[in-house]
């Protein structure tokens, strides 16, 4: 290891990314990390800045939906380098289209759940009025 470079414990990259050690060693497990995780004295892991990052990316991409074995794909295109590009903008733009639709189906329950909160505010106020 380059001691130029900081070195990270599981449980500091827990706390920076937000994810769980379990969480980090299942991604380690499904090959959705862009390195191996290193490993230091007695075989504990060591995680670099660069880790950080990309579990940074993979964790917006979980959240917005985004399936492991897909953060996988776009994970193995990226290793690959520069001249798949195409390929893992071919796959974000996808993913962004189908956050975009989940973006939509939920301001379609927000105006419904909307409506219902007036319905009632509407009835309970009349009651109180009336009282």
């Amino acid at each position: 290891m380059n001691d130029s470079h900081p070195t990270l414990t599981i449980g500091q990259v827990a706390v920076r990314t937000g994810l769980s050690a379990d969480t980090l060693r299942f991604y380690e497990r499904e090959g959705i990390l862009a390195h191996p995780v290193r490993r230091g004295v007695g075989g504990r892991r060591v995680y670099a800045e660069h880790d950080v990052e990309w579990l940074r990316l993979c964790v917006v991409l979980r959240s917005s939906g985004m399936p492991i074995p897909a953060i996988r794909r776009y994970t193995e295109l990226a290793r690959e380098g520069d001249g798949t590009m195409p390929d893992r903008l071919a796959l974000l733009r996808e993913h962004r289209t189908q956050v975009l639709a989940q973006i939509a189906e939920l301001h379609r329950c927000l105006d419904l759940i909307g409506h219902k909160v007036a319905v009632y505010e509407d009835h309970l106020d009349g009651a109180a009025e009336h009282a």
